[in-house]
């Protein structure tokens, strides 16, 4: 059962969720943020994770980077807690997902160190009031919680709608594939992650 649920309370949010990594892709709850819920939406479905948004309040009325940055840290540290110790995990996992004529490729390692790299020429414009750098904001803060190196890059791409929703796919598909049980073993010759 590769399931967990995490609460973190700060001055700024209030967020709590719960996971499972061998769901079905059902999403639930909200963030207050339209367009993040259709991204977290998105990953849920392609990634077959169910993520049900307990609570998630924060103050958007300054910005919507607190509230992005705590969703992030709190759903990677369900990710990492839901997986353990890892056992049997392919822990590597890769995605290339068009969306019309956007295309985005990730890279992903549960190797329990934090690393990120994103393609800078996704963190460009708005969409409406939603900054495209909160994606980045997003990214960094799962995976530091999640503890796993996350490659994103853009290979083309001109609707920022269309780019969003390409890279949170393929960030789906790619962890799809890193937590799929392929093995009975930990998988790495350190025989820990």
């Amino acid at each position: 059962m590769r399931k967990a649920k995490v609460f973190r309370q700060t001055s700024e949010t209030s967020i709590e969720i719960c996971i499972d990594i061998d769901g079905s892709g059902f999403f639930q709850g909200a963030t207050q943020i339209g367009f993040f819920d259709h991204l977290i939406s998105s990953f849920s479905k392609h990634s077959s994770i169910d993520i049900d948004v307990i609570i998630c309040k924060g103050d958007v009325h300054i910005d919507f980077h607190h509230l992005i940055e705590d969703f992030g840290i709190v759903l990677g540290e369900c990710f990492d807690k839901a997986l353990g110790d890892k056992k049997g995990i392919s822990r590597f996992g890769f995605a290339s997902v068009p969306l019309d004529e956007a295309l985005s490729q990730v890279s992903v390692d549960v190797s329990g160190r934090p690393y990120l790299y994103i393609d800078e020429r996704i963190l460009d414009g708005c969409i409406r009031e939603f900054d495209m750098e909160l994606i980045e904001v997003f990214f960094s803060g799962f995976v530091r919680s999640a503890k796993i190196a996350l490659h994103v890059d853009l290979v083309r791409g001109v609707n920022k709608h269309h780019i969003a929703e390409s890279v949170f796919k393929s960030f789906a598909v790619a962890i799809k594939n890193a937590v799929k049980i392929s093995s009975d073993g930990i998988p790495s010759t350190k025989g820990v992650l």
